[in-house]
């Protein structure tokens, strides 16, 4: 087990931003996984992991394992307790295909962490657009909206000249060849011609959430 001087957890995260800070695990080892839960637990009591793939979290001792809710399509888990959600609905997560559900997943899920509901809308990609236009109604009274898309990723550009709403990009890295896992997508967003578009990196679906967090907390001090 790795001693606690070699992590430092940023327990103030919350106080300044109105979110605590969540652990990407893709790059750290189930031993420093582990030494995270245990000083979660003696300090904020909650936290949000993200890229926690099958392998990794199969590898967790079973101690730790029973004290996170851990879901494979988002590559997430949620250790301490559960906010119950909001009864309205501020944000909706649309994407153009079924290949981008780990991306939503991991938006959704951060999303839940923090208490906050959303509506699902996929596989409403542009390449049948009437699968989009028969949404458009029900996005329209969002204020943010999370769009995910791989390939040529028109489908925030589309959306954003059809909606009010603030509307946060994901490129994915779906796609073939030019693709180039993603970069093309990225690109898209970029030079998007809708204007006020903001755009996330790479299959960045956490920090979407995050992003669309910001909005909300932001519009609710305006409200107050």
């Amino acid at each position: 087990m790795p001693d606690s001087k070699d992590i430092v957890l940023d327990d103030e995260r919350e106080h300044r931003l109105g979110f605590d800070e969540a652990i990407l695990c893709a790059q750290k080892t189930p031993a420093q996984i582990s030494k995270i839960v245990e000083m979660s637990q003696a300090g904020v009591g909650r936290r949000l992991f993200t890229r926690l793939d099958d392998d990794k979290f199969a590898a967790l001792p079973e101690h730790i394992q029973q004290r996170l809710v851990f879901d494979n399509l988002s590559s997430t888990a949620i250790f301490g307790e559960l906010i119950e959600s909001d009864p309205v609905t501020q944000v909706a997560i649309i994407s153009a295909g079924s290949s981008d559900a780990p991306v939503v997943a991991e938006a959704q899920a951060t999303l839940t962490y923090y208490g906050k509901s959303c509506l699902v809308v996929s596989d409403v990609g542009v390449a049948g657009i009437w699968r989009l236009m028969e949404r458009v109604e029900d996005l329209r009274p969002m204020p943010v909206v999370i769009a995910v898309a791989g390939m040529d990723a028109a489908l925030p550009t589309v959306l954003a000249g059809l909606i009010p709403a603030s509307i946060i990009g994901v490129p994915t890295s779906t796609g073939y060849g030019m693709a180039r896992d993603g970069e093309t997508a990225l690109s898209a967003m970029l030079s998007s011609c809708a204007p006020g578009l903001t755009v996330v990196n790479i299959d960045n679906g956490y920090g979407a959430a995050c992003a669309a967090l910001r909005i909300l907390k932001a519009l609710a001090r305006a409200q107050a």
